[in-house]
């Protein structure tokens, strides 16, 4: 079947129409006793700008065309073996008479799938479909697939708009292990928590001339979600033989759930004091290159790039930033519960935060020396994978009513120590950008650390921005050897640098 191109409104619904139709058919039949059985969801309901890419097909590799016979996302999902996934929970879902018992439902289906993620991840136990275990996107797309079911149920009790909004949200946090967490108490034992992050930029790319097909971009993953899953619930002996145990989440690459504080209800309840209070907190993302960056400055200041859902609060306005002062949504605000406050301020919560990340440990361990390099690594150390960099560059408006911006530490020295001692944001300067700009990543490592301030924590927290992963062997196949070896190295250099900081916890 042809689809129509997906920027065009009809494209849209056909494509969605696909999609669903191929879960309530996966799903097999139902009977009449179920509720109202299949017929329990309305495929007209638009779908978010996320789930709307479920319906993406990319070109054939051969003859780019011709559309390849099955959506991106199908390939997905179908590679991870989570194809039925879906059409169960649209069958419970039928059967659920109550919104106690839905929530109770996307909460406990939320949490299995991400533990399903995390089992395959960590290569236990027989490996379902042809992916690799290692690959972050099945969740991802799975989730997606999963929240479009929750958008377009039409259960036989009255739903109203927020509380379907609830329980999309609660199933969400569910599936990216939010409410997995679940650190031993006491003090023999260090327990780190750390982030990744959804695949991103999923628009764009090399194209070929099927109708209706798409940018090869959608074929992107993220390394750090992949060394989220690899890590979570982990536990590994330190070099002074205590036990360190990880617990990992992963964030979505959109702002308004880091508005609500998706971050901050995470992490937050594990800074508070108490037998299970943290020893460490890392973010990661992705960045670029064959480097990891530590990143040591974080700006407040966000939303020159669109995220997953085609949302930006600050967008550049004739190629020229807009001050915060201006837009309040060029500065991330926290949610009154953690702490606020209630109006903005521009000094509250602070311009930038800093790292508390043992940077010359983590760049003396030589973290690479164990990991097999990928094909067509640059790094010019052919004896490691990939370098680490203590990261020190930021952006700042000098003064917080003009555009005018001014760049420090740039580039910064792969040596370490460095041989002069980077340059700190002025006090009283606005951010533009910290070392990991003013993207979704800073804005991970900006939450994380300010947490920390305001806990009063003296523990190492930070950011550490992986390289790129996209690196592919073909156009349009969907996963390859090469593009797997970038996100085995880089997941398990990744891990071995969280294993650093759990090992300098005092």
């Amino acid at each position: 079947m042809k689809l129509l191109r997906p920027e065009s409104a009809a494209a849209r619904v056909l494509a969605m129409s696909v999609v669903t139709a191929a879960v309530l058919a996966a799903a097999g039949p139902v009977s009449a006793q179920d509720a109202h059985g299949a017929g329990c969801l309305d495929s007209s309901v638009t779908p978010s700008v996320e789930e709307n890419r479920l319906g993406f097909v990319l070109p054939d590799n051969d003859n780019p065309a011709v559309p390849q016979s099955r959506t991106f996302a199908q390939q997905m999902i179908e590679g991870a073996g989570f194809q039925d996934f879906g059409p169960e929970l649209t069958r419970a879902l039928c059967r659920t008479h109550s919104l106690k018992a839905a929530t109770s439902l996307v909460q406990q289906q939320g949490e299995a799938l991400w533990k399903d993620a995390v089992r395959r991840a960590q290569n236990k136990g027989r490996i379902k479909g042809d992916l690799p275990y290692s690959d972050d996107r099945p969740l991802y797309w799975t989730r997606l697939q999963s929240t479009l079911t929750l958008r377009q149920w039409t259960p036989e009790f009255r739903l109203s708009d927020r509380d379907r909004t609830e329980l999309i949200t609660a199933f969400d946090r569910a599936s990216r292990g939010m409410f997995d967490i679940d650190f031993p108490a006491g003090k023999g034992v260090k327990r780190v928590i750390m982030s990744g992050f959804d695949p991103y930029t999923l628009d764009g790319g090399t194209v070929g001339t099927a109708p209706g097909t798409v940018g090869n971009n959608i074929r992107h993953g993220n390394p750090s979600g992949a060394t989220a899953l690899s890590l979570d619930g982990t536990t590994y002996r330190t070099k002074n033989g205590k036990t360190a145990r990880v617990e990992a989440y992963t964030l979505p690459v959109s702002y308004p759930e880091f508005q609500r504080g998706y971050l901050e209800d995470t992490v937050g309840p594990f800074m508070r004091p108490g037998p299970k209070r943290v020893d460490a907190s890392i973010t990661v993302s992705q960045a670029g290159g064959a480097v990891f960056n530590l990143e040591q400055w974080n700006a407040r200041y966000h939303g020159v790039s669109l995220g997953n859902d085609n949302y930006r609060g600050c967008p550049a306005v004739n190629g020229v930033p807009q001050l915060a002062v201006n837009n309040n949504e060029c500065n991330s605000t926290v949610v009154e519960r953690w702490g606020g406050p209630g109006t903005f301020s521009l000094t509250n919560p602070p311009q930038w935060t800093s790292a508390t990340l043992p940077v010359e440990e983590m760049i003396r361990a030589n973290t690479g020396a164990s990991i097999p390099r990928p094909p067509g690594d640059t790094w010019p150390d052919p004896a490691v994978a990939f370098g680490v960099v203590w990261h020190t560059n930021y952006t700042q408006f000098t003064d917080c009513a003009a555009t005018d911006r001014v760049t420090r530490n740039n580039p910064p020295p792969v040596e370490y120590p460095p041989a002069t001692a980077p340059i700190p944001p002025d006090p009283g300067s606005c951010s533009y950008s910290g070392g990991g700009g003013n993207y979704l990543s800073n804005e991970s490592a900006y939450r994380n650390t300010l947490l920390r301030d305001r806990m009063g924590l003296d523990i190492p927290a930070g950011h550490i921005h992986t390289p790129d992963m996209q690196h592919f062997e073909t156009d349009f196949i969907p996963s390859d050897a090469t593009f797997d070896a970038w996100r085995l190295a880089i997941a398990g250099q990744a891990r071995n640098l969280i294993h650093v900081v759990a090992d300098t916890t005092s």
